[in-house]
């Protein structure tokens, strides 16, 4: 339906906050009970009282009672939850790999297959190969603008954003996905945008937030800018993944009813693009339960 927020809108207004991302990721790596998560985050009662209670509304956690007297309850990923567990891995490797601002570095992950640390790689899910923002081609599908694509600010549960002590270890991930006109000039970057006027006029927001969002990914090294143009750096290359499994799990998660809002093509096999991740160590697909972080 014309107007209406298509999937990436939807995803971004879902995940764009820190704490529910951590709490999803504490909860794939086997946290159930309130204690859990309090025990494992450094975050109010009251926030997570209200993070659980809305992740359970929105269906990616299942409140489950295990104690009647006095009342009990755990919270259990469902399969719409536990199937983030490709976009979770992609931001931790990023962070862990990119971001040096961490108090104490992320430790790498361990994939139980082989036994070893490893680091997530993106294949193509139809002719296996490697795939990289530099070989993977975008376009609007039937639910697809630039219009749609973005969240209102209304609706939204944020952490206070980049700048606040809640983000402990995503901070330049929520950077992104925090912020609904981050994600989308980043993704208007990866298709190729590069001027600031080309930003503006393709989003449609104010001169001021394009400035002001550029100027925070400069500064944190996800863009370069050379001639007046803007373009990604190494390092935000490397967020590609975080974008395609994202995109990935919130069309299939959130669809419209038009279709997809995103088209994506791998142009080394020339066919529909959907991601997979695999070890780098033993090139085996990756699986939820076999990714654990090093202790």
């Amino acid at each position: 339906m014309a107007g209406t927020p298509n999937a990436v809108a939807r995803m971004l207004s879902l995940l764009g906050d820190e704490w529910t991302l951590l709490i999803v990721q504490r909860a794939l790596l086997g946290a159930r009970r309130y204690g859990d998560f309090a025990a494992a985050l450094p975050v109010s009662n009251t926030v997570l009282s209200g993070r659980l209670q809305s992740l359970t509304a929105d269906g990616l956690l299942i409140r489950s009672q295990y104690q009647s007297n006095p009342p009990r309850s755990e919270y259990l990923p469902t399969s719409m939850g536990r199937s983030l567990w490709p976009m979770l891995t992609s931001i931790w490797e990023w962070e862990r790999r990119w971001v040096p601002e961490h108090a104490e570095p992320l430790p790498r992950m361990h994939h139980a297959t082989c036994g070893r640390p490893f680091q997530p790689v993106v294949t193509c899910r139809a002719c296996d190969g490697p795939a990289s923002g530099k070989d993977v081609a975008a376009q609007w599908g039937p639910s697809g603008s630039w219009e749609r694509s973005i969240p209102s600010g209304t609706n939204r549960r944020r952490s206070s954003g980049r700048r606040s002590g809640a983000a402990l270890l995503f901070p330049q991930t929520m950077s992104v996905v925090g912020d609904r006109w981050a994600f989308a000039l980043l993704v208007a970057a990866f298709v190729g945008v590069g001027r600031f006027t080309d930003f503006q006029a393709q989003l449609g927001a104010p001169p001021a937030t394009i400035a002001d969002r550029l100027s925070v990914f400069t500064d944190e090294n996800i863009l370069g800018q050379s001639g007046g143009r803007y373009g990604l750096t190494e390092k935000g290359l490397a967020f590609f993944p975080v974008l395609v499994c994202a995109l990935a799990w919130a069309q299939r998660w959130l669809p419209s009813p038009e279709g997809p809002a995103v088209l994506l093509t791998h142009t080394a096999c020339d066919r529909r693009f959907a991601p997979v991740l695999v070890c780098d160590q033993c090139g085996n697909r990756l699986r939820a339960e076999q990714v654990l972080p090093v202790s």
